[in-house]
């Protein structure tokens, strides 16, 4: 959730309830499991989440989820009070194992954490408020490369994604290839609000970082908080707040 610690304390509760019921609702619209079906595949991260979804769900994880979590947060807004907290969320999501029951760690917890903290899915979400949106979306490289680009998600094309760099400020050897989505707008759309993107026509300030192999980057450090959703290669999705998420996919 976008800046949910300068929501007053008073109100804390009753706006990530809120999401926790949208969450759940559009799960279910989605024919998805919601947390209390998840078993140890939740874990609650105060403002936002990590969902781990079995490797089968996980095109629809992207597609229709992130579309209709999208609209969810609209009509959300259009009936919220004036008094109540403006809600924006940030996903991601990855595929790759995890193991223990307590989704405490590992490389595609760290992955999927690593992208809802980069700047690019960041201002991506300063795309989605400048459109009327209020929600982003970054997807890895693993998961973008099985889904979108292997044709399962059946309302959502490359047109629909940018692909860029992912780093972070307080991790400067960490960068990944990843893909960001914001419902409602083409991908090429998001590229003026990066700041490691020029705009269309114009020459780069400085070199842009080089992309990173395709596939998943391991990276190096703890998982921060989001609402990512996860799941492994050969056995879970991995995901992490409502800001992120994260997904496996199994092999065939």
């Amino acid at each position: 959730m976008e800046k949910y610690s300068k929501i007053p304390e008073a109100k804390m509760e009753s706006a990530r309830s809120d999401v926790d019921d949208i969450l759940a609702n559009v799960l279910t619209d989605c024919q998805l499991p919601g947390p209390k079906e998840l078993a140890h595949g939740y874990k609650d991260g105060g403002d936002g989440a990590i969902l781990l979804f079995p490797p089968a769900v996980l095109a629809r994880i992207i597609d229709p989820l992130l579309g209709r979590l999208s609209q969810a947060l609209v009509r959300y807004d259009q009936q919220r009070l004036a008094s109540s907290p403006l809600v924006r969320l940030r996903v991601s999501v990855h595929a790759g194992p995890v193991t223990g029951p307590e989704l405490r760690g590992g490389n595609a917890l760290v992955e999927v954490s690593r992208l809802l903290d980069s700047q690019a899915l960041r201002q991506a979400l300063t795309a989605a408020a400048d459109t009327g949106s209020f929600l982003a979306a970054a997807l890895s490289e693993t998961a973008y490369q099985r889904c979108v680009h292997g044709g399962y998600t059946l309302q959502l094309a490359s047109q629909h994604f940018l692909q860029t760099t992912a780093q972070v400020s307080n991790k400067p050897d960490y960068q990944a290839l990843c893909h960001l989505h914001v419902p409602g707008m083409p991908g090429t759309a998001l590229a003026p609000y990066l700041s490691d993107e020029p705009d269309p026509g114009t020459p780069p300030a400085r070199p842009s970082p080089q992309p990173g192999p395709s596939g998943p980057s391991p990276a190096p450090a703890a998982p921060a908080g989001g609402i990512q959703f996860h799941a492994p290669l050969y056995g879970a999705t991995v995901g992490n707040h409502i800001e992120r998420v994260r997904n496996t996919y199994p092999h065939r």
